[in-house]
């Protein structure tokens, strides 16, 4: 039993480091952002970081997606709007050199079809003001009340040329022109009211709670934890601390009924990859059975804090689990963990992050 515990605690530290470093990668199950709509998040953020380097990568990925070229140019279009003519210009020379290379290479990727011409409007500040009606879903006086009195003319811009011209232009769906906004906004430090603004235009355009919390854990991916977690506090979602000191670990012992062996498992492995993928507060969480009895399960358990870990049991994914499986468990004994030497799983997670 000693060694048992031993190795367990060994396994701990390991899926610390692998889980923290591979969890984006695991997120293909249970996603429900497509692969298109990583890929404009991808782009987008990274066009509005104006790490262009990285963007080439995400620009070739996005292409791979399905994304078409008409597509991708109108998401770099979109972003000047939020990330200023140069980073949008930056971003569209960095696509036309992609296709150039991917054209040498002998790959043909798809136009995709032009907009829908939109029709001639003598009143197209009335046209935009409708638009952001449809976005927002309430009315929209004319002027804007504060910043549209105190500026007109920065409020007829929004209407006429923000709402009217590029919203209206019909390649990307509002949905798509949400992530689009959304993702520019959470990249950029100190934009927290204007992002606030669009993840209320981004629900009611369809973007789901899940659709949220994996567009969070791509900010995090492709720009930083701390504009992250900006993104989650706006969305009352758990923060994921930035250290290790005030992390919740524990070793759960859990002894089921022979009978409901494989049944538990299955319910068991379904839950931990769900609060690994759509939970940005779980770190890990890493299920094992002793060889020699496979009732006795062990799951160890990493979570960023104990406000993320009492998150976690409120989530459907761990309700339905806790309901389905409360009958097969003979015993369950829950032991809290403590590191020897966090300073020492500190510089190592931040070597990681680096």
């Amino acid at each position: 039993m000693k060694k048992i515990k031993t190795l367990i605690v060994f396994i701990l530290v390991i899926s610390c480091f692998s889980y923290h470093l591979n969890a984006q990668n695991n997120m293909n199950t249970n996603r429900s952002l497509s692969p298109k709509e990583q890929s404009i998040i991808a782009i987008s953020a990274l066009t509005a970081k104006g790490d262009l380097t990285s963007l080439t990568t995400e620009l070739n990925a996005g292409l791979d997606a399905g994304l078409t070229v008409n597509e991708i140019k109108e998401v770099l279009v979109h972003l000047y709007a939020y990330c200023g003519f140069p980073r949008s210009l930056n971003a569209i020379n960095t696509f036309m050199a992609v296709l150039d290379e991917r054209k040498a290479k002998g790959i043909t990727d798809l136009l995709g079809r032009e907009a829908t011409p939109i029709a001639e409007n003598a009143d197209k500040y009335e046209q935009g003001r409708k638009t952001l009606e449809v976005l927002t879903k309430t009315p929209q006086p004319g002027p804007a009340k504060g910043y549209g009195e105190f500026a007109p003319r920065i409020d007829t811009f929004l209407k006429e040329h923000l709402f009217a011209d590029i919203f209206e232009n019909d390649v990307l769906s509002y949905k798509q022109r949400e992530l689009v906004t959304i993702s520019a906004l959470a990249t950029i430090p100190g934009l927290e009211p204007q992002l606030a603004s669009h993840l209320s235009l981004g629900k009611n355009t369809g973007i789901t709670g899940n659709q949220f919390v994996e567009l969070a854990n791509l900010i995090e991916t492709h720009i930083n934890r701390k504009q992250a977690n900006v993104l989650r506090k706006l969305l009352s979602l758990p923060l994921v601390s930035e250290s290790v000191a005030d992390r919740m670990v524990r070793i759960a012992e859990i002894e089921i009924y022979p009978e409901f062996q494989k049944e538990f498992t299955a319910f068991l492995k379904v839950e931990a990859a769900a609060s690994v993928n759509l939970e940005p507060g779980v770190i890990a969480i890493f299920p094992m059975y002793q060889k020699e009895n496979p009732t006795q399960i062990r799951l160890v358990e990493v979570y960023a804090s104990h406000a993320a870990y009492e998150s976690h049991l409120k989530t459907p994914h761990f309700q339905l689990y806790k309901t389905s499986t409360i009958r097969m468990i003979k015993s369950l004994r829950l032991i809290d963990m403590e590191s020897i030497d966090p300073q020492t799983i500190s510089k190592k997670i931040q070597k990681i992050d680096r």
